[in-house]
């Protein structure tokens, strides 16, 4: 490269600046060749971060979406391991009962003759009492599904100076009969009399059990009636009569 024109030049141009000031364009007093580029200068410190921009505004939702298909039916695992046993329960022996009550000995099979089982109590007095117990009769009752067929025979009076009444029936150990009804029977008169008549009072009586019975018979007042003057056996047998029978011949 040919330095010495340029070096020339360059003085040249000082030169002039110096005599006429730097107004004026000396551009065009040499012309050379382009210098070789600069060395980069040292990068600048950077700048502090600026503030955060104004949020912005909330954009409309979109529309809603088609339903997706339904997917297909998962595979069946497969099947677990049979876990362990568990522990045997360990339980307590349980409270023995107490003892039932012994039931009632079932019908023994009999002939016809055996089977017949009855009884009758007789006397012959004047019993002149208003009110109570006339006579009692005991019977051995051999079944608890039988019924018993009492009757009761003798002379019955009843006396006052109007109408009054007298009422005869049957109790089975000090209690009347209640399956179905009791057995009994009313003497009523409404005239001044002292007529005796015979007279008998009879039926049946269910739901009795086995074993003794007290069978008797009393006199007592008829509803709606007072006390009056009573008599029964006058001058004649008195009599009690009882009968078992099988339950299933009782209407």
């Amino acid at each position: 490269m040919n330095v010495r024109p340029t070096l020339h030049c360059l003085l040249a141009v000082l030169s002039l600046n110096a005599v006429k000031g730097n107004d004026q364009n000396s551009s065009g007093v040499c012309s050379g060749a382009p210098g070789i580029p600069g060395i980069p200068g040292t990068p600048g410190q950077s700048g502090m971060p600026g503030r955060d921009g104004l949020q912005g505004l909330k954009g409309s939702d979109g529309t809603k979406g088609a339903k997706g298909d339904k997917g297909a039916i998962g595979l069946m695992g497969p099947k677990g391991s049979l876990g362990e046993q568990g522990p045997i329960g360990v339980g307590q022996r349980g409270i023995k009962g107490e003892k039932g009550v012994k039931g009632e000995p079932g019908p023994q099979e009999e002939s016809d003759n055996a089977s017949i089982n009855w009884k009758q109590c007789v006397w012959k007095r004047d019993d002149n009492q208003d009110t109570g117990l006339l006579q009692e009769c005991l019977f051995t009752k051999r079944h608890s599904s039988t019924a018993l067929k009492v009757a009761y025979a003798a002379n019955m009076r009843v006396e006052c100076s109007g109408a009054c009444c007298g009422r005869w029936y049957i109790t089975f150990n000090g209690a009347e009969c209640s399956g179905p009804m009791a057995i009994e029977g009313v003497v009523y008169v409404n005239i001044n009399s002292n007529v005796h008549r015979h007279r008998q009072i009879q039926g049946f009586c269910e739901n009795i059990p086995s074993g003794l019975i007290r069978v008797a018979v009393r006199v007592g007042d008829c509803s709606g009636y007072g006390t009056s003057d009573r008599a029964s056996g006058w001058n004649s047998v008195s009599r009690i009569m009882i009968e078992e029978y099988p339950e299933s011949q009782v209407d």
